[in-house]
């Protein structure tokens, strides 16, 4: 899972989000770029690191210059053991179109990190799925009330 920041040139941050269809929701989804370690020929062995690299490019196609491992979540305890590496990716350079790999057909989304309510909205009132990570950078303002 991958925390894709970058900043705009009058120094607004901005976070890097995909939308993609997603067959058990049965519709699309807004979600920070992922992927799954090793699902390419010859990725056996490869870590978290290595699979954020190829995922962030192939389905933004943005490079990140700065990594930071945030730690290892599981995204629901009590029901699944599965667990996810978030990483942090900083010093974007637009190096492709993104879009995923065959089939996929992700779209990318760059939006100010002062819009993410506003676009999480617009995005819920379309129809589309929201990620529950999505709410680590909705939390502050839930907090405040």
């Amino acid at each position: 899972m991958i925390l894709a920041l970058d900043e705009s040139p009058d120094g607004r941050p901005h976070v890097v989000l995909v939308e993609q269809y997603r067959v058990p929701l049965g519709r699309s989804c807004l979600e920070l770029p992922a992927g799954l370690i090793g699902d390419e020929d010859g990725s056996h062995g490869e870590v978290a690191l290595d699979a954020a690299q190829r995922e962030l490019e192939e389905e933004t196609g943005y490079r990140a210059e700065r990594w930071e491992d945030l730690g290892e979540y599981f995204s629901s305890p009590g029901m699944v053991s599965e667990a996810f590496t978030l990483l942090k990716a900083t010093g974007l350079t637009k190096v492709g179109p993104g879009g995923g790999t065959d089939g996929e057909n992700i779209t990318v989304h760059r939006v100010p990190l002062d819009g993410i309510e506003q676009t999480i909205a617009s995005h819920r009132a379309k129809g589309t799925g929201i990620d529950v990570r999505l709410l680590m950078m909705l939390g502050g303002g839930f907090l405040a009330g």
